[in-house]
């Protein structure tokens, strides 16, 4: 048997930050050499909500050049743009056919996000979680990485999968992979640095509220030095009444590579004056070796945009297979 297939991608909205590489890509990396390894730029599901069409080409060379820079090897990974692979969109509308209406009304973030944008709320983010299916079913995924706000999307692709197998495969033969989730390390979740309570994100307005993997030295001081913390002295982790503390010791903690432990005893009687420089410190240089490989693929002219051609040629042969299968299953006419 060969290695089973991970399908994962990350939206080309701003900058890359601690709690994506920390939460996903670092995880990738390290678990990379055990798989057949999909990672797109998910450019389509980045115009769901209003985006910035000035920036949009360059920030999807700057996530696939960071994917490069965060240790993804192409000798057992694939990165490719989503919308590079017409497949995606295809697979979405015949996925869309059979999806009922209520299964994504239901969804909890198209109702959070929804909300926000009130009336001009557009049809993409309610189809979104399709999109997503669509994604992981066209390379039949055995394995998808996910954080807690994602998993009712990957129930939802398995709910999609079963009932396109349900109504146009045989039961010795399914037309679609159920994929299984892939859970993210214990210790892995990075919380917002103005609110501990809340994870890390791009969508967050504040820039403060993150450090960018590409952020400058004095920019990473900066956030770190202004983010917030508690009048109390010595730190200490797993206060629920000390968020803030919790997760900045624990962010200490991953990024000089020490045990809970030993921080625990090297940090209990400090106050944040002491400790605030230590965090910046291992953060410059936890982001030093990244930064430096991130813009050496960039000045290196046309090696991003062949690894991106040979990305999507490999991409394009399994996901037109998968959408040949799902097409002949469901009776179309085949090309003449």
């Amino acid at each position: 048997m060969g290695k089973q297939r991970v399908l994962s991608g990350v939206q080309p909205t701003g900058n890359l930050h601690l709690g994506n590489y920390l939460g996903a890509i670092r995880n990738w990396v390290d678990g990379q050499k055990e798989y057949d390894n999909f990672f797109c730029v998910v450019d389509l599901h980045a115009i769901t909500v209003p985006h910035n069409r000035a920036t949009l080409a360059s920030d999807t060379l700057a996530i696939a050049a960071l994917y490069l820079a965060c240790g993804i090897d192409l000798e057992y990974s694939t990165i490719f743009v989503q919308s590079h692979v017409k497949a995606h969109t295809e697979l979405t509308w015949l996925l869309n056919c059979i999806t009922p209406l209520n299964w994504l009304t239901d969804m909890i973030q198209f109702k959070e996000k929804a909300v926000k944008q009130g009336e001009n709320v557009g049809t993409g983010l309610l189809d979104y979680p399709v999109l997503m299916a669509a994604d992981i079913l066209l390379y039949d995924a055995d394995k998808v990485p996910v954080g807690e706000d994602q998993k009712q999307h990957l129930e939802l692709t398995r709910d999609i999968a079963v009932r396109i197998n349900h109504l146009f495969g045989q039961p010795d033969e399914p037309v679609l992979k159920l994929p299984d989730p892939m859970i993210r390390k214990e210790g892995a979740r990075v919380m917002s640095l103005t609110d501990g309570r809340s994870k890390m994100s791009k969508s967050d307005p504040s820039e403060l509220s993150r450090i960018n993997l590409l952020d400058t030295p004095d920019e990473i001081a900066k956030k770190i030095k202004r983010c917030k913390t508690d009048p109390v002295k010595g730190l200490t982790f797993d206060d629920p009444d000390r968020p803030e503390c919790n997760n900045l010791l624990t962010l200490y903690t991953i990024l000089s590579g020490k045990t809970k432990e030993s921080v625990a005893e090297e940090c209990r009687d400090l106050g944040w004056g002491q400790f605030k420089p230590m965090l910046t410190e291992v953060a410059i240089e936890s982001l030093r070796p990244i930064q430096e490989k991130y813009h050496r693929i960039r000045e290196e002219k046309g090696y991003l945009e062949s690894v991106l051609r040979e990305g999507r040629a490999k991409a394009e042969t399994v996901a037109n297979r998968t959408l040949e299968r799902v097409k002949n299953a469901m009776g179309f006419l085949p090309p003449l």
